[in-house]
């Protein structure tokens, strides 16, 4: 795993040189994503710079990596595990490679088949790529956005690019003022999703999605290459798929153990991680190295079920435990993640990225199985507000059940099947509203309340449910669980999850593998029926049938319990001063965003135990956090 950052020069008159320290200064930004060598290249109208955390090919495999000729330079972050295929392939077409790097295989695919080369590559990978004889700047991301890809033009033209925001912050012209809709869409989520960033001069390169630009060109080609096709295969029975599933999962975790370094995975005692960790025991010849973290509150502590896995493969097993007052982490993590983030599990996954990284260089995770098989509880809560749905029209359902959900007492304090609050909602509303509100951190109409009457203008009736929106337009399905998992690819994965495990692992010089986000999996995965992943009254049915074998039923079959913080306590606590000096914070009140006043009720609400108002509240301290270090950064 690495870091690359580099500059481009597009105008079609004399070609800019670039300062070699002004590249250093990109490169150095992200040195924690690649401690073990740096490496540069600057020619006109071009500058490509990296740093290498050294996992294959670690004697020749130094980036930037040129071609025979050295017309063709790239710097690469990530592992293609089908590279020794594809050396055979282009050997026997002629190209000539010098080192054993999976490196080396992108330049001469590129010349072998120009941009349709990222079609070839199974793995997980965010390249820039120079041409020197077509003059061409090729970015590429892979397929599930695993690895980060960001970029911006310049005030003087220029192009920046690089791993991670902090490198292209620090470039003079760059636009570090605020996207208000990104703002909006992270009130939502949790996340700025792709492509915006929090900043209106830089974008994410999206998913699965290659950038081309020509030197004497205005703009850049921007162009998806892959997308997920949901045709349900009726005829397979869930005999035969549980078969071929244990063989997609020992082919997909196979292909990623293969390392120069030390190797291990996380093991959380999930089914995800424990699947990961049974096929490894399976195909190491010892034991095979594992960490967790355990929690001093039992509601979130997993870490009997990890000790029982790890025990049945016996894996060289280490486990911590991170203390309830664990909150010494919350400073670090606005410039970990260069942008507001509130996902409150970064906190756990940095220490247990913390954890493996005393003994290995590469870990191997569960992530990705819940979307890919169905296993998140709102799934199936979706699907069963759908059955209701199609039996009433939407003009009825709007008359009956909006102002139903509107009077409805918000009650966190009842069992979960008594708060009908957001039931009532979503039926008032059609599929995709529906989903977009059970995934929000804030409501709309609880948005609208935080927000300032300014910030209400400045949105200009934008609201963060036309991404949702727009990305089910383009869904290849209308079936009610695939078109979820469609936007769940295009969102909260790579949004969320993968932007979490990038950037904790990263700051650990650690590299993280996802055998569950193996592409032909998830190709294979989606043409199975709906019955097959949520049916017999289970989540992920499938997958948890294809494991029988494998793990026990105490591992398998019991409540999903997710890797989570205990943020309400925390903020009616040890963290409750820290909470309200946060939200009174002057950068806050600049911002124009939020609401002064509306803070301070949900701040009396949640700590008088009325409310649970914690998840928003801590997307409010983030934010908090984000802008006092992007004031500190435009200070410097």
């Amino acid at each position: 795993m690495c870091g690359l950052a580099g500059l481009f020069s597009p105008a079609s008159d004399a070609p800019r040189r670039f300062e070699p320290a002004l590249l250093k200064r990109m490169t150095d930004a992200i040195s924690h994503r690649g401690p073990d060598e740096e490496g540069f290249h600057l020619e006109p109208r071009v500058a490509l710079g990296h740093r290498r955390l050294s996992i294959i090919d670690i004697a020749t495999g130094q980036q930037p990596l040129f071609n025979e000729d050295g017309s063709v330079a790239v710097v690469f972050n990530g592992e293609i595990y089908n590279y020794r295929e594809l050396v055979g392939e282009l050997e026997a077409a002629g190209h000539r490679f010098r080192t054993r790097s999976d490196t080396e295989v992108i330049v001469h695919a590129w010349e072998q088949w120009g941009a349709d080369c990222v079609k070839r590559f199974r793995g997980m990978f965010a390249f820039a790529l120079w041409d020197r004889q077509r003059e061409t700047l090729f970015l590429a991301r892979d397929r599930m956005g695993v690895k980060p890809m960001f970029w911006t033009q310049l005030r003087d033209g220029s192009v920046a690019f690089g791993s991670e925001l902090k490198s292209l912050r620090l470039l003079p012209g760059f636009d570090a003022s605020l996207d208000d809709r990104a703002v909006e869409d992270y009130f939502a989520l949790g996340y700025v999703p792709d492509p915006r960033t929090i900043y209106r001069g830089a974008h994410k390169l999206c998913p699965a999605h290659v950038l081309i630009w020509r030197a004497g060109e205005r703009e850049p080609r921007i162009e998806r290459y892959w997308d997920v096709s949901f045709e349900p295969d009726a005829r397979i029975t869930l005999a035969d798929a549980a078969v071929e599933l244990r063989e997609r999962l020992m082919e997909a975790v196979r292909i990623r153990m293969v390392s120069e370094v030390p190797l291990g995975a996380f093991l959380s005692g999930g089914v995800d991680s424990s699947a990961v960790v049974a096929a490894m025991a399976g195909l190491a010849s010892e034991p095979v190295k594992t960490c967790s973290i355990a929690f001093d509150v039992a509601a979130f502590d997993e870490s009997a079920y990890a000790a029982m896995v790890a025990e049945r493969y016996r894996t060289d097993h280490l486990v911590r435990t991170v203390r309830s007052d664990d909150f010494s982490l919350i400073d670090l993590l606005p410039g970990l993640y260069d942008e507001p983030f509130a996902d409150s599990s970064a906190l756990p996954t940095y220490r247990v990225c913390q954890l493996a990284r005393e003994r290995v260089t590469v870990a191997l995770s569960g992530d990705g199985g819940d979307e890919t098989f169905g296993g998140y509880r709102r799934y199936g809560m979706h699907l069963m507000e759908e059955r209701l749905r199609a039996v009433l029209p939407l003009g009825l359902r709007r008359a009956l059940f909006t102002p139903l959900g509107q009077a409805w007492p918000k009650l966190d304090w009842l069992p979960r099947p008594l708060r009908a609050k957001t039931t009532l909602q979503a039926l008032g509303r059609d599929a995709v509203q529906a989903y977009f509100h059970s995934v929000s951190v804030l409501r709309q109409d609880e948005r609208q309340a935080l927000y300032t009457p300014e910030f209400r203008r400045r949105l200009q009736g934008y609201t963060a449910l036309e991404v949702f929106q727009e990305h089910a337009r383009s869904a290849p399905t209308d079936q009610p669980l695939a078109l979820i998992q469609h936007l769940d690819y295009r969102t909260y994965l790579p949004g969320d999850i993968n932007t979490k495990v990038d950037r904790a692992s990263m700051a650990h010089s650690l590299e993280v593998r996802e055998p569950l986000m193996d592409h032909p999996m998830i190709e294979w995965a989606a043409r199975l029926p709906q019955s097959l992943k949520i049916g017999g009254g289970q989540t992920k049915r499938i997958f948890k049938s294809s494991l029988e074998s494998l793990l026990p039923d105490e591992i398998l079959y019991r409540q999903k319990m997710g890797f989570a913080v205990p943020l309400a306590q925390w903020f009616r606590g040890p963290l409750r001063e820290r909470l309200r000096q946060t939200l009174e914070h002057p950068t806050l009140a600049d911002s124009g965003v939020v609401s002064p006043a509306r803070l301070r009720v949900m701040f009396d609400e949640h700590v008088s135990g009325q409310r649970d108002w914690s998840a928003p509240l801590w997307s409010v301290s983030c934010f908090q956090g984000f802008l006092s270090m992007n004031e500190m950064a435009g200070a410097r």
